[in-house]
């Protein structure tokens, strides 16, 4: 007898002891075991790699029934109506005497060179230390055409090529560039990894391990890390003591914590073991997997992130990191894995 328990409500009773409940979700596809914790053996099927433009389903022979035929006059969404929109939109800059430019913002140009942040940019910028094709630029907006010629403190500035690495954190390191404590941080395990300024997208805390993405790429950081995209994440989580079917069933139905509601997505226990907890979550929101057991008393033993936005850690052992494939950086950038 198998219990699986998600945020949709249907949960089922079970008797702790008598069964052995395993970490499945509702799709029959996808099963969660000790694979959890192995990190070179953990592995799920992609999405892209399930979906088959064969199934025949998706190609049906039936006739569409009239009241579902949609007209596309004036609909903005159609390809008529989206150029009809760009005329409109044309036309009325043109009329207003605006001027269509391409190129990067000043900041932003400065910031994927890898010399700073966007809003320390700015203050160089300011203060008179960059120069475009030859002239102090000290107002801000200002945008870098392509094949202009951009200086900060008298030498050249080439813009960074994107660097895209994912790491198995181990414990004991903390994410984030510089540690005032002193303490071992996870660029010291990526020194050699690449000239280019990177960080980490998103934080694991000191004591959870597992998979942290790191880069120099701003407009994807953003994406990965902003509450409105709500990227997958799947966490393994071993607890002290065992966790009672009823707060796991609270769990999946949805708890208030001081910064709102949440609720997992899926939970179950990993190889019927009532101490080993699989959960899957979209909330970025800080510590939330630690704050969610310790609202009912739990005390976390090890927290081990095994599945963040579509990436997993098949054949990257603990500490071990490696470069994104061009693929796997698409499939981030195209929002593949919501």
């Amino acid at each position: 007898m198998k219990t699986q328990h998600n945020n949709s409500g249907k949960n089922h009773k079970m008797q702790p002891g008598k069964d052995k409940p395993s970490y499945k979700k509702t799709d029959k596809t996808k099963t969660y075991g000790k694979k959890f914790d192995k990190a070179s053996k953990y592995a799920e099927i992609p999405d892209y790699k399930k979906a088959k433009v064969t199934d025949k389903k998706k190609f049906s022979d039936k006739p569409v029934r009239k009241n579902k035929i949609k007209s596309f006059e004036n609909d903005p969404y159609s390809t008529d109506g989206r150029q009809e929109n760009l005329k409109m939109n044309h036309n009325r800059q043109k009329n207003s005497g605006y001027k269509e430019t391409e190129g990067t913002r000043l900041n932003k140009y400065l910031a994927n060179a890898g010399i700073c942040s966007r809003r320390e940019a700015d203050t160089l910028i300011t203060t008179g230390l960059v120069s475009v094709n030859g002239k102090i630029i000290t107002e801000l907006g200002v945008k870098v055409m392509p094949g202009d010629e951009v200086k900060f403190n008298g030498e050249r500035v080439n813009p960074e090529k994107k660097v895209y690495i994912l790491l198995n954190k181990p414990k004991d390191y903390v994410t984030t560039l510089d540690d005032p404590q002193g303490r071992k941080t996870v660029m010291d395990l990526l020194k050699n990894a690449c000239s280019e300024r990177i960080y980490p997208v998103g934080r694991l805390d000191r004591n959870t391990t597992g998979l942290l993405l790191l880069t120099n790429d701003g407009e994807l950081t953003k994406k990965l890390t902003h509450p409105k995209y709500n990227k997958k994440k799947i966490y393994h989580v071993v607890l002290e003591t065992p966790l009672k079917v009823e707060d796991m069933e609270q769990i999946a139905a949805g708890i208030e914590l001081e910064d709102g509601l949440i609720a997992a997505d899926q939970i179950d226990y990993v190889d019927g073991a009532m101490n080993e907890i699989g959960i899957e979550l979209h909330s970025g929101r800080n510590r939330i997997v630690r704050r969610i057991f310790e609202h009912f008393g739990y005390n976390i033993k090890k927290l081990d992130r095994v599945y963040f936005a579509g990436l997993t850690k098949l054949n990257l052992p603990r500490g071990k990191w490696r470069y994104l494939s061009e693929k796997e950086v698409i499939r981030l950038k195209t929002g593949m894995y919501e």
